[in-house]
């Protein structure tokens, strides 16, 4: 369904969100006081604005409390960004995601009511923490400490194997651990057999500890 979002910032992060919202059909909007980068960012949004979004009188003239979405994408200036968050909570605001550098950062959105907190540094370091020496690591989302879900290649030698045949999944310490999905080509298989068997270049989506992914990847 296409909604009308509002993007304020338009650094890498914000540009790339209000894009990537815009490909997908949605009614995007696209603010920052440096018209540089506004002028990037024409046809690549729905309307770009050149304003200073910490003026209540801008948000307001643009009916932004009308808008399904706010995206605060102001991840360098903590003030500037707290401003928006709570003048865009004033105005009744429905649904906000907020940029934070930094876990105190982070930890003032959510106290402000932010619907959805994103740190972009840290959610990248953990990625890279997983995928530096594992090539075959392209995605990692931290659950909890030392515990994750995970998107990674099949490892060569492990072609023909049937999961149970996997290093950690004959008998897994937890029953948490386990593979969700393969990804084999255009098809994707959710909750696979046990006994199901893997292909080179197939794709695994499994939620694991660190020391079992380790011993897989490795």
């Amino acid at each position: 369904m296409k909604k009308q979002i509002v993007v304020i910032g338009l650094g890498r992060f914000g540009s790339s969100v209000a894009q990537s919202l815009y490909n997908q059909g949605h009614d995007v909007l696209a603010i920052d006081d440096d018209e540089s980068q506004v002028q990037v960012m024409m046809g690549k949004a729905t309307h770009t604005i050149t304003g200073d979004a910490t003026n209540d009188l801008v948000l307001r003239e643009l009916g932004i409390h009308e808008f399904d979405v706010a995206i605060v994408a102001i991840g360098s200036d903590l003030v500037a960004s707290v401003m928006v968050t709570v003048m865009l909570k004033d105005m009744g605001m429905k649904y906000i995601v907020a940029r934070a550098k930094d876990q105190l950062h982070a930890n003032t959105l959510a106290r402000l009511g932010v619907d959805k907190v994103v740190q972009v540094e840290s959610e990248m370091g953990a990625r890279l923490a997983h995928s530096l020496f594992h090539p075959d690591v392209q995605e990692y989302m931290e659950i909890l400490p030392n515990f994750g879900i995970s998107k990674i290649r099949v490892p060569s030698r492990f072609a023909e194997f049937s999961i149970d045949e996997l290093p950690g999944f004959a008998n897994p310490r937890d029953a948490s651990q386990a593979v969700l999905a393969i990804s084999r080509g255009r098809n994707i298989t959710l909750k696979p057999e046990s006994k199901d068997r893997l292909r080179a270049n197939d794709w695994l989506v499994l939620a694991a500890d660190n020391d079992l992914l380790d011993n897989l990847a490795s």
